[in-house]
């Protein structure tokens, strides 16, 4: 019972919502990099057009699996908050 509520609960979480939770201390609140980490890291805005040119599935493995000094989030976030991350970056675009 508990874990049919956890994941009704866990699709219940927007991209948007996990993307301020998970991926913002970086990322920043729009996608911008403009972070100390982001900035240190010297991240890309997510709406710039090196981010956006990426298919779905390249951000999907990106986000899983990690890159470079991005950690991965395969055990973090099930596949459809994957999926929702990748469609909110999509509304990042400039």
């Amino acid at each position: 019972m508990l874990a049919l509520m956890f994941s009704a609960y866990a699709l219940a979480d927007s991209g948007a919502d996990i993307y301020k939770t998970k991926c913002s201390a970086c990322h920043g609140r729009n996608g911008a990099g403009d972070t100390m980490l982001g900035k240190n890291l010297k991240l890309r805005p997510l709406g710039s057009d090196d981010v956006q040119e990426r298919s779905d599935d390249e951000l999907f493995t990106i986000i899983s699996k990690g890159k470079n000094r991005m950690p991965p989030f395969d055990r973090k976030l099930s596949k459809d908050q994957i999926h929702d991350l990748v469609k909110y970056i999509r509304s990042l675009k400039k």
